[in-house]
């Protein structure tokens, strides 16, 4: 039963990376992350399909501000007359004012690369703009959904629960699962450590905290809905420790940043290519890099940014 929870693939670098979700509830809707601005026409279609109007939107909800699942978010409002913006309060003033979100990605990126990628950000009006401390709770015709602080990935990181379904909306928390990668003992996982807030200690406390929910299914941005829950959370925890083994092992045999981050990228490929061949995955080492080079990346940087936080805290 979907529970009216359906998955948009916003088209964001590859079929089935990036998702976004409209929950449906008496003709009632709200859209659970957005992808970029380039995803605008995706959501406005899914509501065609449902037969809504983008006035029967009540909310557009954020798991965090991370351009892959926010960066459209201020084209979409723009499209959704009544529609109202739920986000952690640490996210809040970055839909408000988008500059430093877009400054920071871009002293990475670069403006031309940013803009073909996600176009250029536009604020949303403070006053559609909505805090969602731990626990704020919003109804969608009477349908109660409830945002959880679930920090780890990012301090800025919500989850929301969705009780009559029975089901967690993660955004990055409950990691990523490549549909790719599903074999006979269903899907695989890993954790994101993308940077810059990292925080394993969190991280493993948010994940329980989703577990103990007891939800028949958590939909990941990346990419869709899993089951198997208790297994997959095992999978994270056990995960997250060899990650934070793998940084503290480079930074302890390479003094120089760009030899650790390279010794992180090659650990972290061992790690994900070993388990995905435990799970029955059949692809080679080019099949992984070509699913996972991107995360694998992300995921090494923040593991640095994470080294070089601790090393400032000691000093």
């Amino acid at each position: 039963m979907s529970h009216g929870i359906h998955t948009i693939d916003t088209g964001f670098v590859r079929p089935h990376f990036d998702a976004a979700y409209l929950v449906v509830e008496s003709g009632h809707g709200a859209f659970i992350d957005c992808g970029t601005n380039h995803a605008v026409p995706r959501m406005l279609d899914a509501l065609r399909q449902q037969a809504m109007a983008p006035a029967d939107v009540d909310w557009l909800i954020l798991t965090h501000v991370h351009l892959d699942h926010a960066g459209g978010a201020g084209e979409l409002m723009a499209q959704l007359p009544n529609a109202r913006l739920l986000v952690h309060p640490r996210g809040a003033r970055h839909m408000i004012d988008p500059s430093q979100l877009w400054a920071g990605a871009s002293a990475v990126y670069g403006e031309s690369v940013m803009e073909k990628t996600y176009g250029r950000l536009r604020p949303v009006p403070a006053e559609r703009v909505v805090e969602a401390p731990d626990g704020h709770t919003v109804e969608l015709a009477g349908r109660p959904l409830r945002c959880l602080d679930t920090p780890g990935h990012a301090r800025h990181h919500l989850s929301v629960h969705d009780e009559q379904a029975g089901a967690c909306f993660t955004g990055d928390t409950f990691g990523l699962s490549y549909r790719e990668f599903d074999t006979d003992k269903g899907p695989f996982i890993l954790p994101t450590t993308s940077p810059v807030q990292f925080d394993p200690v969190a991280l493993h406390h948010s994940i329980d905290r989703l577990v103990a929910l007891e939800p028949r299914i958590m939909y990941l941005t990346h990419y869709d809905g899993v089951s198997d829950i208790h297994r997959l959370a095992a999978d994270l925890h056990e995960q997250i420790d060899a990650m934070v083994a793998i940084a503290q092992a480079a930074q302890r045999d390479h003094q120089d940043a760009a030899a650790r981050h390279e010794a992180m990228k090659s650990a972290l490929t061992d790690l994900y290519a070993r388990r995905a061949r435990a799970h029955g995955w059949q692809g080679g080492r080019d099949d992984l890099l070509a699913l996972l080079g991107m995360d694998i990346e992300l995921n090494a940087q923040g593991l640095g940014v994470w080294l070089d936080q601790l090393q400032r805290r000691a000093s």
